[in-house]
């Protein structure tokens, strides 16, 4: 047997044991209680379609709905505003909604300007002057913290008078691969191709859905952030992958005068508390929400608790 052979079979043998330990964690948690049915976790938040040209030709796909005080929501990396569904149903009627997804995420484009947290911010600031947004709350989770993050600073002028606070969920200031071996193993796999490959298929995928969950992942919200998660165009997105590795804001978050609650759960490996401490310590007028037994994805782990932290700023 030649060398190539012998790898070929090594591998072979790597890729079935790696499927049937995903396929055992799979069946670890199909009998974990499911707060929401998968019909309404799949299901888009219901308001007023609306499409925003930006200048670069990026159409941004936005929704608004209802009246009252104006919560505005902003998603997270390789998903979409689908992520905002079980918060918007619960706020709908007390709140004004608006969400949006990010340029080269869900149904936007991306304009000749590409992907940058830069260009992700401006995107951020035309969202709330097309709707007009005064005395808001901005929701920002993961990417999108940081991307409000990053609106903040450069674009302070236009969004800090629209806003009376921030809450940052499960996020960060850059630098994203300090204190996450998880990030720094993902990040290069998503670059090269293989995880988004990997994450279409319901076992591989599921396991890699489960990671980012707390103690006891739901079945259902595993399985519509892999399918949300595999149907995003990942290979135009590592421009802000490389942004969350190389670029760091935690020196200049002093400079951001809107208040800010910064929301982390406690078992969250994908974007870990220290970040969160991080972010706390560097803002003004920040407080530190630490949520126990949940992971990463916080909107559907703990919607009751946002939405505490929503009315309560």
């Amino acid at each position: 047997m030649g060398v190539v052979t012998g790898l070929l079979i090594f591998l072979l043998i790597l890729a079935v044991l790696v499927y049937l330990a995903a396929r055992r964690s799979m069946e670890r948690i199909r009998d974990n209680p499911d707060p929401y049915p998968l019909s309404d976790l799949m299901r888009q938040p219901t308001g007023q379609q609306t499409q925003i040209r930006r200048p670069d030709g990026t159409v941004l796909e936005a929704i608004a709905e209802g009246s009252g005080p104006t919560v505005v929501f902003v998603h997270g990396f390789a998903i979409s505003m689908l992520e905002w569904n079980i918060l918007w149903a619960k706020l709908r009627g007390t709140h004004r909604l608006i969400a949006y997804d990010h340029r080269g995420h869900g149904s936007s484009t991306i304009g000749s300007e590409g992907i940058s947290s830069s260009s992700m911010a401006a995107d951020l600031v035309a969202v709330l002057e097309h709707f007009d947004v005064q005395d808001g709350v901005l929701v920002g989770h993961s990417m999108g913290g940081f991307i409000s993050i990053v609106a903040l600073l450069e674009q302070a002028e236009r969004i800090q008078p629209r806003l009376r606070h921030a809450v940052i969920m499960a996020s960060f200031a850059g630098d994203v691969g300090n204190g996450s071996p998880q990030n720094r193993l993902q990040i290069p796999l998503i670059q090269w191709g293989i995880l988004p490959a990997v994450v279409g298929n319901p076992v591989l995928g599921g396991a890699f859905g489960m990671s980012l969950f707390g103690a006891q992942p739901a079945p259902s919200q595993v399985e519509t952030f892999r399918w949300d998660f595999a149907r995003q165009r990942h290979g135009s997105l590592v421009p802000i992958l490389k942004a969350f590795l190389h670029e760091n804001h935690y020196p200049r978050l002093g400079e951001i005068a809107v208040p800010c609650t910064i929301v982390c759960g406690e078992k969250d490996n994908t974007t870990p508390p220290q970040h969160s401490e991080w972010l706390t310590k560097g803002v003004k007028n920040g407080r530190f929400i630490r949520i126990p037994q949940v992971g990463h994805v916080l909107n559907w782990e703990a919607p009751d608790r946002i939405i505490e932290i929503i009315r309560s700023v």
